[in-house]
């Protein structure tokens, strides 16, 4: 008994001891991430995933065990593996062979290429990792994933909602908290856009992105939650002011009201808003809130 506890207990702490590498690309190339049980052992407690994306400062290490926390708070710390991919930038210090994205313009919260792996996207990761949490030989009693991303990352979840193609084999839901800015399908806003010049390109809108035909399709069929910080009011931490964010709405917290509003209102969507009434902008808040449970934790 006490070997199998050891063999199931979680990892929980951003430290090294808690990385593996996920193969990527051509032989020999990765990407890291942390994550609470190894991915390349069967195990048959695991009924829930949950997938974390970082914020601008790319700090994984930090993310991780906030989710791990809110695991533990939800009581799902033993059925619920937690993973948090690290999307590094040339800059940051990397390992021999890991994959790092571009820092600027078509960059990894838009599911951008891999600075030197040009068929190689950001939304790979994600696809890569809901197709292996469906192996059933690994995970026979996995149920249901769920994607969060929180500030950049929640730019990164709602993108990728949108671009990416991967049919699911089990129940996902995607959980966008406090992002800056999200993606238009058209050219309207809730706020004046006529003296703003590039407030509908890629990232904000379509206007330069090849294939996007199917993009509003793809976001409207796939379950989402916008989870808000009711305090995320103020420009900080990164907040992006530029005018065409500001099309958007004048905080995070009323871009996400906005767009909730414009996507099932113009587009038939089914989103829901869960408002959290006692965060900012704070990864660690949203993740470990009473309000954030039942989504995160299903």
């Amino acid at each position: 008994m006490l070997l199998a506890f050891f063999f199931l207990a979680a990892c929980a702490t951003g430290t090294d001891a808690c990385t593996e590498r996920l193969p990527l690309g051509p032989e020999g190339r990765f990407h890291l991430l942390y994550r609470s049980h190894p991915l390349t052992e069967r195990n048959e407690s695991l009924t829930n995933a949950l997938i974390v994306i970082h914020g601008a400062s790319r700090n994984a290490d930090n993310y991780f065990p906030s989710g791990i926390a809110g695991s533990f708070l939800a009581g799902k710390l033993d059925t619920t593996l937690v993973v948090a991919p690290r999307f590094p930038v040339p800059q940051d210090k990397l390992a021999p062979g890991e994959i790092a994205f571009q820092p600027r313009g078509d960059d990894w919260r838009g599911g951008g290429p891999a600075v030197d792996l040009p068929t190689v996207s950001a939304f790979d990761v994600v696809d890569k990792l809901l197709a292996h949490f469906a192996n059933k030989q690994l995970y026979p009693n996995m149920k249901k994933i769920v994607v969060f991303g929180h500030s950049a990352g929640g730019q990164f979840v709602n993108r990728y909602v949108a671009v990416s193609r991967y049919d699911a084999t089990l129940p996902i839901t995607f959980v966008v908290s406090n992002p800056s800015s999200y993606l238009y399908f058209d050219a309207s806003r809730p706020a004046p856009n006529a003296a703003c010049n590039g407030f509908n390109d890629w990232k904000y809108g379509l206007e330069g992105k090849p294939n996007s035909a199917g993009f509003a399709a793809n976001a409207v069929r796939r379950p989402v939650v916008y989870l808000l910080g009711e305090y995320d009011v103020t420009p900080q931490f990164s907040f992006d002011a530029s005018c065409s964010a500001m099309t958007q709405g004048p905080n995070r917290f009323q871009r996400g009201v906005n767009y909730l509003g414009y996507i099932n209102g113009k587009y038939t969507a089914k989103h829901t808003l869960v408002k959290v009434p006692n965060c900012g902008h704070n990864g660690r808040c949203m993740l470990v809130a009473d309000e954030a449970r039942a989504v995160l934790f299903p």
